[in-house]
C-alpha cells in the first residue's frame, strides 16, 4: 500500500500545474452559472413584484376578486339571453312566417289574375287561409281556419296550392 500512496502522490505533483488549472476552469465556469442564476432570478423577482402588484398599485388579490365578480356578471347576462332566446323562440314557433301566396283568375273571361289566396302558417302548420275572389260587380273576401296542415272547411284547388307552398 506504500507504494500506492508513493505513485498517487508523484502523478499528483507531476500534473499539479494540470490539476489546478483544471480547478480554476471549473471555478471560472462556476461564476458564470451563478450570474446567470442571479440575473434569471432578479428577473423574475421584478416580475412577481409587478404581478402581485398589479399596474394600478392594487395586489393580485384584488384583481382576481374583480374578474370573478366580471365572470359571475357575464354568467348572469348570459343565463338572461339564454332565457330571452327560449322566450322569442317560443314566440317564433307560434308566428305565422310560413306564407304561401296562389294568384288566379276567379272568372273566366273577367280580368287578370286579380283574385288570390293566402296561406298563413306557423311551425306547427295552424293558421288561416284568405281568399279573394274579384269579380267586375263584386269582390269577396273568405277566412278558412288551418289545424295542423288541414282545415274543417272545403279548399279550392288554389287554396289547397297556397297550403302546399306555405309548407314548404
Amino acid at each position: 500500500m506504500a507504494i500506492d500512496n508513493v505513485v498517487f502522490m508523484n502523478f499528483m505533483m507531476g500534473n499539479m500545474f494540470y490539476i489546478i488549472g483544471g480547478l480554476g476552469i471549473l471555478v471560472l465556469i462556476m461564476y458564470i452559472v451563478i450570474i446567470n442564476i442571479y440575473l434569471n432570478v432578479s428577473h423574475m423577482q421584478k416580475r412577481y413584484k409587478k404581478m402581485m402588484n398589479g399596474t394600478d398599485g392594487a395586489n393580485i388579490e384584488h384583481i382576481l376578486m374583480g374578474h370573478i365578480d366580471e365572470v359571475r356578471e357575464a354568467v348572469q347576462k348570459s343565463n338572461q339571453i339564454e332565457q330571452e332566446n327560449k322566450r322569442l323562440d317560443v314566440m317564433v314557433k307560434k308566428s305565422l312566417h310560413k306564407v304561401g301566396v296562389v294568384r288566379f283568375s276567379a272568372f273566366d273571361g273577367i280580368g287578370s289574375d286579380l283574385s288570390y289566396a293566402v296561406a298563413l302558417l306557423d311551425d306547427n302548420n295552424n293558421g288561416i287561409i284568405l281568399s279573394s275572389l274579384f269579380g267586375r260587380e263584386e269582390s269577396r273576401t273568405y277566412a278558412k281556419p288551418i289545424v295542423n296542415g288541414s282545415s274543417s272547411y272545403t279548399l279550392t284547388d288554389e287554396e289547397l296550392q297556397a297550403l302546399a307552398k306555405a309548407r314548404e
